[in-house]
Order: structure tokens, then C-alpha cells, then sequence
């Protein structure tokens, strides 16, 4: 690849050839209006971020030669531009990019005013009126729409001058429109905190250039609500001062610093201190509620007087001593809690919970934390079940659920499957959306990964000992012909779990396969999904799922993204970062598309730039500068899928994963599997992981709260 000196020039973006996954690398097709009035065609390659097709751009930047696709123009920044050109205009206005006109009223304005068009649509916009099919208010309209044009070329020019890259750029501006300049220079920390996708670093990179101080008391508050986000995201509820403090330190913020930043976010309710213990305001409330919520609960008298549990259900249900105990319990008490491991029986007590509540007449909600669970569910009951976003009727308008104290879930039982998942936050929404006298009933299984936000709810309540419940620990018989369930529970005393024998085929066959380099690995792989189809009738695309611990490294899923893309969707062209059929999964909660973090589902169809992914039959389009909250999906790691069950399930291990190798991540990976679970890769990392019991480290006060100790 060669380069030249750096030019700069206008262009109209013509079309959008390739975007990547992320929205930031992105390859246009533009015009440049040659001095001859003709255009020019040009490649531009860079961080353009959601430039879409209409735009007029100015492009600062070199040319360079790429071995395979020719003469291409690097951009290394850009801003919107409105055009001079008489020619220009006309494209411009009738772009889509001014919203109320069109291409054929944009050839009318053009033809009235000529090139002093723009000076007339912004400082005598009443002269609109002249044109056919224009009144006041739609002048008036047209005026404003052109001057923020105008603003977001300034104001993108200003955040590059600081160093901010183009998409980002244009992140920050749809943030604060007119009042970005205002915000960034009276405290740049404040837009990490409020603009997704701009971290503590980014910030700081601004405030170096706009000549703060390290020891500024924005930038170590900036710092504090930095680092407790982090906390949050790793599971934890809190930090402790101390902790704070070394952590601030390691961003070079001093230690005097960070602790008048902790007294001064407190004296502005931005942070709780309680003791030692620094919470972000909403989790600490959401920890005391639930706690009260669940004691409150707890405080119903049980009611005894009901027909004997055989009349309840009725034929066609058979139950354990401890099944039926469960079912019991679950009709005398306020709260209770079902726990157990795969083929322990949980499905069929469920079952068996849900007929003899309804058989006393009490109107039953069923959810889940995800989709994927919430649809197992109604499997397995025969009944609906949703989603606790969409039991609790999020809207978009307010940016609240519907339901609330005010107008709590109409039900005389809820009952929720997965509560392993279950974080604090959306913990405290649910229990404020309980009426007086409604049971609530937890199942889960808390030998699984804890939630990846902040408070691990079901293992607190199993901890405290404080709610009533029971634990399924017998394995059935049937369940016990599964290698996958057997695999489990070894995993659980700290066994390896034994593979299915060679040449044999069962119920749910699990395979362990040697492969220390990552080319056997991906070899491996690639003949199991081969053979999953031939043997076992599962499509390997749209029901099996490859898992990792980890995104990094030849044994991520960075890497198994690509070798399993190029062998189940390869390209037919060359086009967009997501191809139709790509199997993906959304990153972070999206109530107002009802999408929410893990959702899996399937790339539909590209169009105009928007992608459209199918969730379990409900399509959802995403805008190029909504990509950034999907990501391939072919492998996930194991986190991610918490919930989900599928046909077949590829685990790959490698010692380089380490780090995060322990008993839960192992567990909780081969129980996603119905049929067929694989385990590629090295078996000193299985051996690694099924003896490493991690503790339970995650900074929680909830458990406390329980026992009435705080």
C-alpha cells in the first residue's frame, strides 16, 4: 500500500458498500464534482461512522493504493457539509437529508433561488413560500432542519480538533445537539458517563486537550462513576472505599483526590456511602428494596385449608416425595424458592406448580429473564410466558414499566424460571410489581454462572436461608441415561465428566476431543458440524451453538466467529459488515425494539443501508448507527447464553483461557446442551475448570439485608 500527500475535497455519498459490525469502519462509493462539472467516482475507507447515502461530506485525507481493490481514499476526518453547487444542492436537498423535501421540490427551490438557495433557506426562509407546495410552517420547518445541519459540521469540526474520531463524534452530537461545545468544555467526564461507548480514557483524552488538571475535581469524580460502572458491569453491588481509591490511582488520579470526589458525589446523592461501602444510588436502592420486599413477602401467614395435593393435580403427573413437598410449599407460602440441577425434575414440579395453583383458582404469570427461557417455558408448561421486560410492559415513551405499585401484575401467583440470571435491578422492578397478596416463586439453578450486572439475587436468597423452599438433588432414572446429565453432576463433585463411548448413540451423548493447536481445533469443529447433521439430524446452524470463555486469542470467539461464518453463510458478495443469514445476538437492552442483552436471532434481509434481524419470528430493523449493539453470534461465550438450551452445544477450552476457567463456566456451558454437548480442545483446561471453584467475590450486601443485619 502506497500514500500521498493529504488533500481535501467535498463529496456526495452515493452508496454505502461495507460497514463493519461496529459501525466504524466503513467503505463508501462517493461523488466529486470535477472542475468540468462531471462527477468523479471515489472509494473512501475509515471511521465514518453512520454516514448514509445523500450526504454531502468534506473528506481531509490521502490517497493510497490497496494491492487487491485498487486506488482508495483514506479519510482520517470528515464533517458534513452543505454544498455550493447548484448541482450539489439540488442532490443534497433532495437526499432525505433535510426532512420535508424531496427531490422533485428540492429541483423547484434550486430553480427559484440558484446558488443563493442556502442564504435564503436560512436567513429569509419566509421567501420559501414562493415556491409551489411550501407554506410558513413547512418554510419554517425546512430552516430549521438546514441551520442544524450547519451547527453539526461546527460542532463535529470542534470534537475532532480535540481529538475525538468521527464516529464518535457524531455519537456525542446526537447526544447534546446545540449544546455539545457548552457540555464537553464544562466537563468532558460527564459525557462518559452519559454517552454509551466513550470510557473514562476517552474522556480523559479530552480533558488533557481542553487543559484540565489530573487532580480536577471532575476528573476524579468522573473517575469514581467510572470505576463503579466497571464494578457493576463485573457483578459488583458496591466498592469499598479502599478499593475505589487503589483503583483510581491505577488511572493516575491521587488519593486525596478520590476521596473529596467520594464526599462530593455523595453531598449530590451521585453515589450512597454506607459504612465503607460506595454504591451507585440505583443499585443500592434496588438491594434495599428487594430485601424489604422479599421479607414482607415472607411475613404472609401460610394458608392450609385446600384440597388434598392428588385432587389438585389430578391423572397424568407423577411426583417424588420432594417434588411433591415442593409443590406443597409452594401453595402455603408468600415466597418460595425451587432450586435443583438438569434431570433432577424441576420441568415437571413446574408443571405440577402451575396446575394446583390454578386448580385453587389463582390466575398464574410465568416468566423469564430471556426470551430463549421464557419460550422453554411455555414448552414446558403449555402456558404463556414472557420475558420479565415484557411482563412488566416497558415503555418507551415514559422510559418506565408499566407496571409498578400503582398498577401492579394482575395474578394471584408469579412464577419465574432462570432466576440464576436474575440481577438486583430488575429484581427490585419486579417486586415492586407485586400486589398485596400475590405469591411470587423463584426457580433456578444456583450451582450456574451469576448474573453478568450487579447482584446475584437467587444465590443471596439461598445463602440467607431465610425464604422457604426446596432443593431437587435426585437424579431420574431417565435422566440419568443422558451422558450430558451425568456430566453435570460429576462436574458438580468435582469430577471430569465421562464421554458417551465411541460408536454408541443416546439421549444426550457428550464427546470430549483432544486439540491443542487452534488449525486441529478449527478442523474438529468443522467435522463435528458436519457429522451433527449426518448422525444426529441437527442443523448446525440454527441449532447448535459453539461457546468459549473468552472473546481474545485463536481459541476466542473473535476467531471462531470467522472459520464458523465462512463455513455456514459464506459471502455471496461483497457488501454490508452482516450478511442475510447471519446468525447474531444483540449486546444491550433495547426496550424500545423490545431486544434485550443475549437475544439470539437471525439477519433477515439488508436494505438501504438497515438490517433486519429475525428474533424467534418477530422481525427488528436496525439503523446503521444502531449496528454497533449486534455482534456475530455463531460463537458466543458462555455468559452471554445463560437461559438458553440448544440441539447441540461445541464448548471449546484451551489452557490459555485460564482466567476464566472454573466450575460454574463448565457447568453452565454443558447444561445449555439438549442432545449433543462437544468439548474441544485441551484437556488439561477441562481438568482446569472442574477443580477450580471460584468464590463468590462479587461486593453484595443483599444477603445481609435479608437477615436484617443491615
Amino acid at each position: 500500500m502506497s500514500g500521498r500527500d493529504e488533500e481535501s475535497f467535498e463529496v456526495v455519498v452515493e452508496d454505502v458498500i461495507y460497514r463493519s459490525d461496529d459501525s466504524r469502519y466503513t467503505v463508501l462509493r462517493c461523488a466529486r464534482t470535477s472542475r468540468s462539472g462531471k462527477d468523479a467516482w471515489l472509494t473512501a475507507v475509515g471511521e465514518l461512522g453512520d454516514v448514509s447515502p445523500g450526504e454531502t461530506l468534506e473528506l481531509h485525507g490521502r490517497f493510497t493504493t490497496h494491492p487487491k481493490h485498487g486506488m482508495r481514499f483514506r479519510v482520517e476526518s470528515f464533517a458534513p457539509v452543505i454544498p455550493s453547487s447548484e448541482e450539489g444542492l439540488r442532490r443534497y436537498l433532495g437526499s432525505g437529508a433535510i426532512e420535508g423535501i424531496g427531490p422533485a421540490l428540492a429541483e423547484r427551490i434550486v430553480r427559484k433561488f440558484g446558488a443563493k438557495t442556502i442564504d435564503v433557506i436560512t436567513r429569509q426562509s419566509a421567501r420559501l413560500t414562493e415556491v409551489p407546495g411550501i407554506g410558513a410552517k413547512r418554510a419554517e420547518a425546512i430552516a430549521q432542519a438546514l441551520r442544524e445541519r450547519r451547527d453539526e459540521a461546527e460542532v463535529l469540526a470542534f470534537l475532532q480538533a480535540l481529538g475525538l474520531g468521527p464516529s464518535i463524534a457524531r455519537r456525542v452530537f446526537k447526544r447534546y445537539g446545540g449544546e455539545t461545545v457548552r457540555v464537553v468544555r464544562d466537563d468532558p467526564y460527564l459525557v462518559a458517563e452519559q454517552v454509551p461507548g466513550i470510557g473514562f480514557r476517552t474522556a480523559d483524552a479530552l480533558g488533557r486537550a481542553l487543559g484540565i488538571a489530573g487532580d480536577d475535581p471532575r476528573r476524579a469524580a468522573g473517575a469514581v462513576l467510572h470505576l463503579l460502572g466497571r464494578a457493576a458491569d463485573e457483578g459488583h453491588s458496591f466498592l469499598l472505599r479502599a478499593e475505589l481509591v487503589s483503583r483510581a490511582e491505577a488511572l493516575d488520579v491521587p488519593r486525596e483526590a478520590t476521596l473529596r470526589a467520594i464526599d462530593a458525589l455523595a453531598d449530590r446523592s451521585l453515589v450512597v456511602v454506607e459504612d465503607e461501602a460506595v454504591y451507585p444510588p440505583p443499585i443500592h436502592d434496588a438491594e434495599t428494596f428487594v430485601a424489604a420486599a422479599v421479607r414482607r413477602l415472607l411475613e404472609r401467614a401460610s394458608s392450609k385449608r385446600r384440597p388434598p395435593l392428588a385432587e389438585l393435580l389430578g391423572d397424568g403427573l407423577t411426583l417424588s416425595a420432594m417434588q411433591a413437598r415442593a409443590v406443597e410449599e409452594s401453595l402455603d407460602h408468600g415466597f418460595f424458592l425451587l432450586t435443583g440441577g438438569p434431570g433432577t425434575g424441576k420441568t415437571t414440579t413446574v408443571r405440577a406448580i402451575v396446575r394446583a395453583h390454578e386448580a385453587l383458582d389463582r390466575r398464574v404469570l410465568l416468566a423469564a429473564p430471556t426470551g430463549r427461557a421464557a419460550k422453554r417455558m411455555s414448552e414446558a408448561t403449555d402456558r404463556e410466558a414472557k420475558t420479565l421486560h415484557r411482563l412488566l410492559e416497558w415503555n418507551p415513551q415514559t422510559g418506565r414499566f408499566n407496571r409498578d405499585a400503582r398498577s401492579p401484575l394482575d395474578a394471584e401467583t408469579v412464577l419465574v424460571d432462570e432466576t440464576s440470571m436474575l440481577d438486583v435491578r430488575l429484581a427490585a422492578r419486579l417486586f415492586d410489581a407485586i400486589a398485596q397478596g400475590t405469591r411470587v416463586i423463584f426457580v433456578g439453578d444456583v450451582d450456574q454462572l451469576p448474573p453478568v450486572a450487579s447482584g446475584q439475587v437467587l444465590r443471596a436468597l439461598v445463602e440467607s436461608r431465610v425464604c422457604p423452599g426446596v432443593h431437587l438433588d435426585e437424579v431420574f432414572r431417565q435422566a440419568k441415561e443422558s451422558a450430558i446429565v451425568r456430566g453435570a453432576h460429576a462436574i458438580l463433585r468435582g469430577e471430569a465428566p465421562e464421554p458417551t463411548p465411541t460408536g454408541t448413540k443416546g439421549s444426550g451423548d457428550l464427546f470430549l476431543i483432544a486439540a491443542l493447536e487452534p488449525e486441529l481445533a478449527y478442523a474438529r469443529i468443522e467435522k463435528t458440524l458436519e457429522r451433527m447433521r449426518e448422525v444426529y439430524g441437527i442443523d448446525p446452524k440454527t441449532s447448535c451453538q459453539v461457546l468459549a470463555p473468552m472473546k481474545r486469542g485463536p481459541f476466542g470467539t473473535d476467531a471462531l466467529n470467522v472459520l464458523l461464518r465462512e463455513k455456514l453463510n459464506p459471502a455471496a458478495a461483497e457488501g454490508m459488515g452482516f450478511r442475510v443469514g447471519d446468525k447474531v445476538m444483540q449486546l444491550k437492552n433495547d426496550y424500545d425494539r423490545e431486544v434485550f442483552n443475549g437475544d439470539l436471532g437471525f439477519v433477515s434481509r439488508i436494505t438501504a443501508g438497515r438490517v433486519f434481524v429475525d428474533f424467534e419470528g418477530r422481525e427488528v430493523q436496525y439503523a446503521p448507527e444502531h449496528l454497533d449493539a449486534l455482534t456475530l453470534a455463531y460463537a458466543s461465550t458462555v455468559h452471554k447464553v445463560q437461559g438458553s438450551e440448544f440441539e447441540a452445544v461445541i464448548t471449546v477450552l484451551h489452557a490459555s483461557h485460564y482466567v476464566l476457567l472454573d466450575r460454574a463456566m463448565i457447568y453452565t456451558a454443558l447444561t445449555r446442551a439438549r442432545r449433543l454437548a462437544v468439548i474441544v480442545g485441551d484437556p488439561r483446561a477441562v481438568e482446569m475448570a472442574v477443580k477450580n471453584v471460584r468464590k463468590n467475590v462479587a461486593n453484595s450486601r443483599l444477603t445481609e439485608r435479608l437477615l436484617g443485619e443491615l
